[in-house]
């Protein structure tokens, strides 16, 4: 069972008046079904917990803590429900085009509000059932990201090829009214959801303002393994740089109405342009920093003002390993870099994407084997630097399951995964180096470490 406790935080109030292995099952008289309705309830000052033992038996404790102060109980699954997944069968799903033998978490689709909520993921409130959507209203579950493509109900239905997809838009107008703020994205595809199409949507979600806070129009990703799959033209760097006219354009028309620009392309879609990004200050609050809008420009203006506080560099021999999109960036920032301390030494490796096909250009999809094979036998210098988005976190392996070590070993350098942040991408490149945490279980962290520590 989803909500049964799994541990109790040292300080949490429930310390020796609840057990690990019993159930939660309500607080002040609510019944608890998922994280959503645990955070929301304990959050007041003074609470009656219920909980249920392994025999069946129920029981009540009263507890005192401060207000929006945590239970500190751990349940057998963060969601204290299974993870609800996609309804949809989506014309551009990512998912739908990786190549079979992947690990099997690769192809699980998401789309649960919950973790919308919680961790920022976007949904397209396809799967939500009436319960669950006055759930939103009546806790004022707020921000949360909604995947839209179109606002058009009967093309809405066909791209997301669910035939009840064009109902979302009325739940989003309902969100509006109560005030639910929404984030919202636009996998834009050439021939399908753009010109016209587009600007339908743009003027839809614009009478949302300001339930619509921002909406961020990204260019779709093709891979190589669309074998069947509904055929998906790409963009050409003169669509994209129609479609960031557009964007801007409509954007203007906002920022004079409502103060705020609303609409945003992603930096893919400049890049495929050819054109230069905008500067910080368009980017307003950087609310869609996630979704790839305004990252490069902010890990500019980061990186400009870490050069412009520094003091010295170690002088060190480096690399860079990066998507092809972006690795124009990164030269120039080495180079500025370079004008202020002539000892920095380094170079930058664009990395061609051959396990998903080379029109997959940036860094976050970069694999482990595509790393080792394009970079080995390089001059590499004393240490490579990479995009921490390569890795998962907790296992530090990249998407085809080449772990970090293995990557190590195979070029004979250490490897320094980076956050992205400008400040330390500066850091890095001069010598104040990111701890590297020691991944669980790999057989190979020893002669990882060694590289590391000299």
């Amino acid at each position: 069972m989803e909500n049964r406790i799994r541990a109790l935080d040292a300080n949490s109030p429930l310390r020796g008046k609840a057990a690990v292995g019993d159930v939660l099952v309500s607080i002040n008289g609510n019944r608890i079904v998922d994280v959503l309705d645990y955070k929301f309830f304990a959050y007041d000052r003074r609470l009656h917990v219920v909980l249920r033992r392994a025999d069946g038996s129920e029981y009540g404790v009263n507890v005192r803590k401060d207000e929006g102060g945590d239970l500190g109980l751990e349940f057998e699954s963060y969601l204290m429900d299974r993870a609800r997944s996609c309804a949809n069968n989506c014309v551009f799903c990512f998912i739908d085009q990786l190549p079979k033998g992947m690990r099997p978490t690769m192809y699980f689709k998401d789309d649960d509000a919950r973790l919308s909520f919680l961790l920022g993921n976007y949904i397209t409130l396809t799967n939500l059932s009436q319960r669950e959507i006055q759930r939103v209203i009546d806790l004022h579950i707020s921000p949360i990201n909604v995947s839209v493509h179109t606002t058009n109900e009967k093309l809405r239905c066909e791209m997301l090829r669910n035939p009840r997809a064009g109902e979302s838009i009325a739940v989003m107008r309902r969100f509006a009214e109560h005030g639910i703020v929404m984030n919202c994205q636009i996998v834009c595809c050439p021939g399908l959801n753009d010109g016209e199409e587009l600007q339908r949507t743009m003027r839809d979600l614009e009478a949302m303002y300001p339930g619509v806070h921002s909406v961020s129009i990204v260019p779709v990703g093709l891979t190589k393994f669309r074998e069947g799959l509904y055929p998906l033209t790409p963009f050409t760097s003169e669509h994209a740089a129609e479609t960031i006219r557009q964007v801007t354009a409509f954007g203007d028309e906002c920022v004079k109405k409502h103060g705020t620009r609303i609409f945003f392309c992603g930096d893919e879609m400049y890049l495929k342009a050819g054109l230069e990004l905008p500067e910080d200050a368009f980017y307003e609050e950087h609310t869609q920093l996630e979704n790839g809008v305004g990252m490069i420009r902010l890990l500019e203006t980061e990186f400009r003002s870490a050069l412009r506080l520094s003091d010295t560099v170690d002088g060190v021999p480096f690399s860079i390993a990066c998507g092809t999109s972006v690795a124009p960036f990164f030269e120039k920032l080495v180079a500025l870099a370079a004008e202020k301390y002539p000892a920095l030494d380094g170079r930058v490796w664009a990395i061609e994407n051959d396990f998903f096909g080379r029109s997959i250009n940036v860094s976050g999809l970069i694999t482990g084997g595509d790393l080792i094979a394009q970079l080995k036998g390089k001059e590499l210098g004393e240490r490579l630097l990479i995009s921490q988005n390569m890795l998962r976190r907790e296992e530090m392996d990249f998407l085809d399951d080449v772990t970090l070590a293995e990557a190590v070993r195979a070029l004979g350098v250490p490897i320094y995964p980076v956050e992205q942040d400008g400040f330390a991408l500066f850091d890095a490149m001069a010598g104040e180096l990111p701890a590297v945490r020691q991944p669980r279980g790999d057989t190979g962290a020893e002669e990882y470490y060694k590289y590391n520590q000299n």
